[in-house]
């Protein structure tokens, strides 16, 4: 039998670690993605869109949001995974290297935040800051952000 050669793709992606000043301390911005796992904001970067702009615009978006400003970059992650449904950008069964960058956003106080339904996203929320990495369920997304909230503990 002919052994298929599995197709393997390179993604990129951008998002942000966004926060608010609260009352009770810096809080920072969760969604709930379709896996039912807490974590950040990202998505593609289209064509010709520089990484800070996708990573904006994905923000915005998947998070409701109409006023963010990009503090400073955090890095970026890559992990591996194998395509279960397909989509435009990747057929069922590829094999998928991706890269995401992200950078530390901040939004004016009392700033709400509404879930992008199109996208799957089943909720979202403001949490303290001293609770961030409680609530994170991505192991890879950790080190952005004890990054993020290293720089927030400097910032006044």
């Amino acid at each position: 039998m002919k052994q298929q050669k599995r197709l393997t793709r390179t993604e990129y992606s951008a998002g942000g670690i966004v926060f608010r000043r609260g009352l009770q301390g810096k809080e920072i911005a969760f969604l709930l993605d379709p896996f039912r796992k807490w974590t950040f904001a990202k998505g593609h970067i289209e064509r010709d869109e520089s990484v800070v702009r996708a990573a904006v615009r994905e923000v915005k978006e998947e998070l409701g949001l109409r006023q963010v400003r990009v503090v400073a970059p955090l890095g970026r992650i890559d992990w591996w995974f194998i395509e279960r449904r397909g989509t435009a950008h990747s057929p069922r069964g590829a094999r998928v290297h991706k890269f995401a960058y992200y950078f530390l956003m901040e939004v004016p106080p009392y700033t709400k935040l509404w879930a992008q339904k199109s996208e799957l996203i089943r909720a979202v929320r403001w949490v303290p800051m001293i609770r961030a990495l409680q609530v994170s369920a991505y192991q890879d997304v950790k080190p952005v952000l004890k990054r993020a909230i290293a720089l927030l503990h400097r910032m006044q």
